[in-house]
C-alpha cells in the first residue's frame, strides 16, 4: 500500500506543475495567435464576383416532346437515350479549353499568375472560377480575384465569350434554322441572277414572246416552291433529327413525290406550249425552260 500511495499524483502536485508553467501556458498560445494574426494582414484580400443569366432554352424534337409525355416512364427513357438539362451544355462550353484560352489572352492571366505553360493558366483560371447550373435552369458564374474589378470583369466575360461561342457553332434549333435558311438564300440569289441573265440571253422573236408562257408553266413554279420549301425544310431536320428519325423519313418521302411531280409536270408544261404555237422549235423550248427556272 505504501508502495502504491508513492506513485499516485495528487491534486495538488498537478496544480503545483500547472502554477510553475503558467507563463508558458498563457504567452505560447497567445503569441502564436498573434503571430497568425499579423500574417494575416500581409495576405491580400480576395473578392469573388457573381453574375448569373439564363440561357437560350433548345427546342425539343417531337421524340423528346413525345418522352415527356409519358411522365416518369419518359423520364426513364429520356435518361437511357442521354437528354440531360440544356443548362449542362452550356456549363461544359464555359468550362472549354477554347473559352478558357479567350479569357487568358483577354486578360493576360499567364502573367497575372505567373504560369509558364498555358495548361497551367487553364488550371488556375478554373481553380479560381465556380460554374454551376441551378434546377432552375440559372446559370451562375463566381469568378474569385485580389482585384475586384477584374473580378467583375472576368464574370461578365465568361458570359460575353460564351455568346460568341454560341453564335458560331449553332447549337439550339432556332440557330440552326437561321444559318441554313441565310446559306439557301445566298444560294438562290446566285440562281435568280443566273437565271435573269439566260432568259435575257435567249434572244427570241416577238411571236414567242406574245405566247405568255406563264401561264403554262404557272403551275410547275408553284410546284418547285414547295419542293424547295421542303427542301428546306429537310435540311434544318438534319440538325436536330437523325436519318432514322420518323420526321426525317415522312418529310424525305414528301420530298421525292413533290420531285417526281415537279418532272412529270415540267414536261407536260414544257409540250403543252410547244402544241398550242404550233411548232416545237428549239428557241421556243429554250425560252420556256430559261423561263421557268427564273420563276
Amino acid at each position: 500500500m505504501s508502495a502504491m500511495d508513492d506513485d499516485e499524483i495528487s491534486l495538488l502536485d498537478l496544480l503545483q506543475v500547472v502554477a510553475e508553467n503558467l507563463r508558458l501556458l498563457i504567452l505560447g498560445p497567445l503569441l502564436v495567435g498573434l503571430t497568425a494574426l499579423g500574417y494575416s494582414f500581409t495576405i491580400p484580400p480576395t473578392f469573388t464576383a457573381n453574375t448569373s443569366f439564363l440561357p437560350p432554352q433548345q427546342q425539343n424534337s417531337a421524340a423528346a416532346s413525345m418522352l415527356s409525355s409519358l411522365g416518369a416512364l419518359g423520364g426513364l427513357a429520356g435518361a437511357a437515350a442521354g437528354i440531360k438539362n440544356p443548362a449542362d451544355q452550356y456549363v461544359a462550353f464555359m468550362k472549354s479549353n477554347q473559352l478558357l484560352d479567350v479569357l487568358i489572352d483577354e486578360f493576360d492571366l499567364m502573367s497575372r499568375y505567373e504560369a509558364e505553360y498555358r495548361a497551367s493558366a487553364r488550371k488556375a483560371l478554373e481553380g479560381n472560377s465556380r460554374i454551376a447550373s441551378g434546377k432552375d435552369g440559372i446559370i451562375t458564374v463566381e469568378v474569385d480575384d485580389t482585384d475586384p474589378q477584374l473580378a467583375a470583369d472576368m464574370a461578365n466575360a465568361y458570359v460575353t465569350q460564351l455568346e460568341a461561342l454560341m453564335s458560331r457553332l449553332a447549337v439550339t434549333e432556332a440557330q440552326q434554322r437561321r444559318q441554313f435558311f441565310e446559306l439557301q438564300l445566298e444560294t438562290a440569289k446566285k440562281k435568280l441572277i443566273q437565271a435573269e441573265i439566260a432568259l435575257s440571253q435567249t434572244g427570241v422573236s416577238s411571236d414567242v414572246l406574245k405566247s405568255a408562257p406563264a401561264t403554262a408553266i404557272a403551275g410547275v413554279a408553284a410546284l418547285q416552291a414547295e419542293v424547295t420549301a421542303q427542301e428546306v425544310r429537310l435540311g434544318s431536320m438534319r440538325g436536330y433529327l437523325t436519318e432514322t428519325a420518323p420526321e426525317f423519313k415522312q418529310a424525305l418521302t414528301t420530298l421525292g413525290s413533290l420531285r417526281a411531280q415537279l418532272a412529270k409536270q415540267s414536261e407536260g408544261a414544257r409540250s403543252s406550249t410547244s402544241r398550242a404555237d404550233g411548232s416545237s422549235g428549239g428557241a421556243r423550248d429554250d425560252y420556256i425552260t430559261r423561263y421557268r427556272d427564273f420563276k
